[in-house]
């Protein structure tokens, strides 16, 4: 049986190069999907060599919206699965002082994901199948002064691919909501995290294929997640204006 094309928005990431592994050693052509997308060229050859498969790359920017149509159009075939990796994190700090940053954190973090994934949604839901993958984050399930910009754009994406889901669950197209939590990479590099909440870009990638395999809705890459949120979510106004989490 000839495996399932898989699309990788925001390739460069490394979270995206440990998803486009995972899919290849399955036997998945692979289509590479970045902003200078050059820069792939040997990971393009890495995984063709080591994994045996078809690995295409093409020039892709969320924030270029109005290109998204074309960009799709210029695919050498509409992939079975799409993941999007694609997002932006900087410090709250400077998001408050600076407003293009924010509306920039914005911007990557939703609308242009959201944006090339409603495009791939009508093209799946005129086959009647596909996978659709966001990845979001825990910091969308609550505004918290530590990072509410960049917290308050994945809150929309995350109820973006809530309400895609429940548009397409009866069109053959499944839709997965990604909530990593800390994941160790080259955007965190320097943060100091707890090892217990972070994943490394190994394992959101295999939380990923499990998701797509199992046609999980809503994964937590470490189920911990899970309880803390709840536990954030919960805790009443009032007392949650006095701390700072």
């Amino acid at each position: 049986m000839t495996k399932r094309s898989v699309l990788i928005l925001g390739a460069r990431s490394d979270i995206g190069k440990a998803v486009a592994h995972k899919f290849a050693a399955l036997g998945h052509p692979i289509q590479l999907a970045a902003r200078q997308s050059e820069t792939l060229d040997a990971e393009k050859t890495n995984l063709q060599l080591r994994y045996g498969v078809p690995v295409t790359l093409h020039e892709f920017d969320a924030l270029l919206t109005e290109t998204h149509a074309q960009f799709l159009a210029m695919l050498p075939e509409l992939p079975e699965i799409a993941v999007s990796i694609v997002g932006l994190m900087e410090s709250q700090e400077g998001s408050e002082r600076d407003h293009l940053l924010a509306r920039c954190i914005m911007r990557s973090n939703y609308e242009g994901p959201a944006n090339l994934l409603a495009l791939l949604a009508n093209r799946f839901e005129e086959r009647g199948s596909g996978t659709l993958v966001g990845v979001s984050s825990v910091a969308g399930e609550r505004g918290r002064a530590t990072n509410y910009v960049y917290g308050s754009a994945k809150a929309g994406f995350t109820a973006f691919l809530s309400g895609l889901r429940n548009r397409l669950a009866k069109r053959g197209v499944h839709v997965v909501t990604v909530l990593p939590g800390y994941v160790a990479t080259k955007m965190t590099e320097g943060m100091n995290l707890p090892a217990r909440l972070t994943a490394q870009p190994s394992e959101v990638a295999e939380g990923i294929v499990v998701a797509v395999k199992r046609k999980k809705d809503v994964i937590y890459v470490r189920p911990v997640w899970r309880l803390i949120m709840l536990i954030i979510r919960f805790i009443p106004e009032g007392v949650f204006k006095r701390v700072r989490i």
